[in-house]
């Protein structure tokens, strides 16, 4: 059993060497046929022609939500106020920072704006910003409450409420799943309306933005409040999902052409993601505590959104789970489906974690089923294997993510975000926002393998003394390190960097006490010189590593 003061120390130490919690039965096969192969040589996921770049223009990175980038990171450890860093104020949700079809510029993309940010030359200059239709722009002065030091919950949820409305966590409700397209149109949400922004002169980004097309998705979502995704297939169309269906349509958002509704007890809290064949994942949970979860490939003809096996489409269900005491949403999975497995990669899969209170990670094939295939549920046949996560914690009441699985190569890392709080949180925001400055957060999380020759996950390795509170996790494959967002009582805020290999610390930001170094649900991000992009709750800004 390890002391609480003594995995407080461990947590922010540089160099830590990882704690292992592999068995030997787990250390039997665990290297995968291409596992000594490093991940740079992997293949990665096929990048999308109708995306601005390869990289960074749409959540969770690419296509495949895969969370992997190909930039360098320093290793080291480094102190940063954010107040020195260039950056740009929005909120209380900004996602992620897109890219567009210039890499001198970046799309700003938050829960209550868009901006054009000039990242040339390792700037971060904001150069023009739009409101989002129907939603308040906060101010810097809010946005400053937001992230001030407050002595109680009870404390920071007035301060929240007085800025966001009774119910803070409305604002999630815009700017949740975002890109870029290949002409430079950023596509957003306001509430139920999906948005295309432009920039007023191609030539001249100073002149402006403006919403160049809209569309209130509201008479296809079947109930939905909000919007929960939006994709591109590699044909070029839309996919826009709400909780209760997904919908085609054109990228000038002038025509839907088919929708699908979900089964009546199922509800999606997450995005979507298509491969390079326009089939489209989606993973719901059910509307009832414990129930079953459905992951489902639905295919695009060109025509018409399919759910014929003969066209390739297919279902299987998930365990699901009660409905967690903070940060993570809904009965079922946390995850957006993340596809592992690439060209002549042996095995090609879609993978989640489950809802179950202690979670475990699971993978779908999902094309052919192969014949080698044992499958661990006979009556699931395309489930192909499930393993719980143990993230090092004994004893654990929760173990549970509302992260995507971060994939490279047949390599997945997962975070646990989930612990029963001393205060009931009855809203996300107030519980992001209060989590690691006031209530201690969940620790753990656990690194993985898929071996394509037993056709089963083993643990590689678990740190039980790490926290990821509320960021997307990431990971470098040029420089072999995982990245999360979490809090200590003695330094505060980080941003750590893991070996992918090992668990090993490699890799620290600092950013102390100073509460815009809390991520909110925001993705992170490093620039192709190595700077940290940091997504941070009251806005954007950039962290120089390499000067």
């Amino acid at each position: 059993m390890i002391n609480k003061n003594f995995i407080e120390a461990c947590m922010f130490a540089p160099l830590l060497i990882a704690f292992v919690a592999c068995s030997d039965d787990d250390n039997e096969n665990v290297i995968p046929e291409n596992g000594n192969k490093p991940l740079a040589q992997m293949t990665a996921a096929p990048r999308n022609p109708y995306l601005a770049q390869e990289h960074y223009s749409i959540t969770h990175f690419n296509s495949a939500q895969t969370d992997a980038f190909p930039f360098a990171v320093k290793e080291g450890t480094f102190s940063v106020s954010p107040e020195d860093c260039q950056g740009k104020w929005s909120g209380p949700v900004n996602l992620m920072t897109l890219s567009s079809t210039s890499t001198d510029y970046m799309w700003g993309m938050s829960s209550d704006r868009v901006s054009y940010i000039k990242v040339a030359d390792g700037s971060f200059q904001l150069v023009a910003e739009h409101e989002l239709p129907k939603v308040t722009t906060q101010s810097e002065d809010n946005l400053h409450k937001l992230v001030a030091h407050y002595n109680s919950y009870d404390e920071l949820a007035t301060a929240a409420k007085s800025v966001l409305g009774e119910q803070p966590q409305f604002a999630m409700m815009c700017g949740n799943y975002v890109l870029c397209d290949k002409d430079n149109y950023a596509y957003t949400n306001a509430v139920t309306t999906l948005l295309r922004y432009k920039l007023k002169d191609k030539n001249n980004p100073a002149a402006g933005i403006e919403i160049d097309a809209k569309l209130d998705m509201s008479p296809y979502l079947h109930g939905s409040y909000t919007l929960m995704g939006v994709t591109m297939t590699y044909d070029g169309h839309l996919v826009v999902a709400g909780k209760q269906s997904i919908s085609i349509l054109t990228r000038d958002l002038t025509r839907i052409i088919d929708t699908y509704v979900l089964p009546a007890d199922q509800t999606l809290s997450n995005s979507i993601c298509v491969d390079d064949k326009n089939g489209i994942y989606l993973a719901s949970g059910n509307v009832a505590d414990s129930g079953k979860g459905l992951m489902q490939k639905i295919v695009w003809t060109g025509s018409k959104l399919s759910t014929e096996t003969s066209d390739g489409a297919w279902q299987a269900t998930y365990d699901g789970g009660p409905y967690a005491p903070a940060i993570k949403m809904g009965y079922g999975t946390g995850s957006t489906p993340t596809l592992m497995g690439f060209g002549e990669d042996e095995d090609k899969l879609v993978v989640i974690t489950d809802g179950s209170k202690k979670m475990k990670i699971v993978a779908f094939w999902r094309d052919e089923i192969p014949a080698d295939a044992v499958p661990a549920d006979p009556a699931n046949p395309r489930l192909a294997d499930a393993r719980t996560v143990t993230c090092g914690l004994e004893g654990a009441d929760w173990i549970q993510s509302e992260q995507s699985v971060v994939c490279a190569g047949y390599g997945a890392f997962v975070v646990n975000n989930v612990k029963q709080m001393p205060v009931e949180i009855h809203d996300k925001i107030i519980g992001v926002l209060s989590i690691g400055p006031l209530l201690e957060p969940a620790y753990g999380v656990e690194r993985l393998d898929w071996n394509p020759e037993s056709n089963r996950w083993y643990s590689i390795w678990t740190r039980s003394d790490v926290n990821s509170i509320s960021m997307i996790p990431s990971v470098s494959t040029a420089s072999e390190m995982v990245f999360v967002n979490g809090y200590g009582a003695t330094s505060g805020w980080e941003v750590t960097g893991l070996d992918w290999n090992t668990g090993t610390t490699r890799h620290r930001i600092i950013f102390g006490q100073n509460n815009r170094g809390n991520g909110a649900y925001a993705i992170i991000q490093y620039m192709p010189n190595g700077d940290l992009l940091f997504n941070s709750v009251s806005g954007p800004f950039r962290v120089k590593l390499n000067s």
